[in-house]
């Protein structure tokens, strides 16, 4: 049996550590929103997406000084059956930060909205095409599927401020192939989790992206259609009824730490988003509340993974 590397080297850098700029930048934008909503510091959610494009400017370096050094790394990795899904974390990153960046710099944004939407774009292709060759390990069928389906999904949901005319037929686009490839590979997901072994306990958070599609979905769907209609709320209602039952599968004594728990931070971040979008448009107590608890948790949640992480970095063992 071949030796697992120990050496703390850049080269096992992993790329799913940019799901770690995907929830906070979205937590900055649910912040963003709690202030206009509920007049809560503006800071707070500037200061966290200021964050969040720190850790994306450090993580890019990183990964080109991975791939300038360790090519057929970077392609191994992309190759991968799981693994090379989490490229999309890189163009969702983009996506979310252009929204983060839109109030301080428009045009800032457009670029990097506009280079993210393509990498979207390019990258769904190239994981649907590769999938589609057939012969495909029914066992790899694991959440982070998902990752390229969500990732076109977040193109209306960053647009809103995007002012070139073309983007509301993108937004159809992108919307028509999120949710028709969500649905198809959250069906296979969910078919290998019954039918087969649980997921090993390394890759256990990464089912709470199984509930991204709903959450990320209802906002997506909602800019697009202009407001929340009842087809919206029960995508809402779906994301939150999943976060109830995967909750206690995740977060359990027993799982080790590493990067692959980042992959809890996005989709909870979206459904604290969703539920502030929708506590807006209900306009009654019980959502507030519920919109505010869960703002909190995330909050607490992306303390802790941020020190661990940091903790795990400073001593070399997030890159062995």
């Amino acid at each position: 049996m071949p030796s697992v590397p120990t050496e703390s080297s850049v080269r096992n850098l992993p790329v799913n550590l940019f799901a770690a700029v995907m929830g906070l930048s979205g937590l900055a934008l649910a912040w963003r929103m709690a202030h206009n909503s509920l007049g809560v510091p503006a800071a707070v959610g500037e200061v966290i997406g200021a964050f969040a494009l720190g850790i994306f400017l450090m993580l890019s370096t990183g990964y080109l000084i991975k791939f300038a050094k360790y090519p057929e790394a970077v392609r191994s990795e992309f190759h991968h059956p799981v693994s090379g899904n989490f490229f999309g974390t890189i163009a969702i990153s983009m996506l979310l930060l252009a929204a983060v960046l839109e109030p301080h710099s428009a045009t800032l944004a457009q670029v990097i909205w506009t280079a993210g939407t393509m990498t979207t774009f390019v990258l769904c292709y190239l994981v649907v095409s590769r999938l589609l060759r057939g012969q495909v390990d029914a066992s790899h069928a694991v959440p982070a599927w998902i990752v390229p389906c969500v990732a076109t999904l977040d193109i209306p949901v960053t647009s809103t401020n995007i002012p070139m005319g073309w983007v509301a037929e993108v937004n159809l686009l992108a919307g028509a192939v999120g949710a028709v490839l969500a649905l198809v590979f959250f069906t296979m997901i969910v078919q290998r989790l019954v039918h087969r072994d649980s997921l090993a306990p390394g890759m256990t958070p990464s089912l709470m992206i199984l509930m991204a599609p709903f959450a990320v979905g209802f906002l997506a769907y909602s800019n697009i259609v202009g407001s929340v209609d009842r087809f919206g709320a029960l995508l809402f209602y779906f994301a939150l009824f999943l976060f109830a039952v995967l909750s206690p599968k995740v977060f359990r004594p027993g799982i080790p730490f590493s990067g692959a728990w980042w992959a809890i931070s996005f989709p909870i971040a979206a459904l604290v988003n969703a539920a502030l979008k929708y506590a807006e448009f209900r306009a009654s107590p019980p959502h507030w509340i519920l919109a505010t608890v869960l703002l909190g948790a995330l909050s607490v949640v992306l303390a802790i993974l941020t020190v661990r992480t940091a903790m795990a970095a400073f001593s070399g063992a997030l890159f062995r």
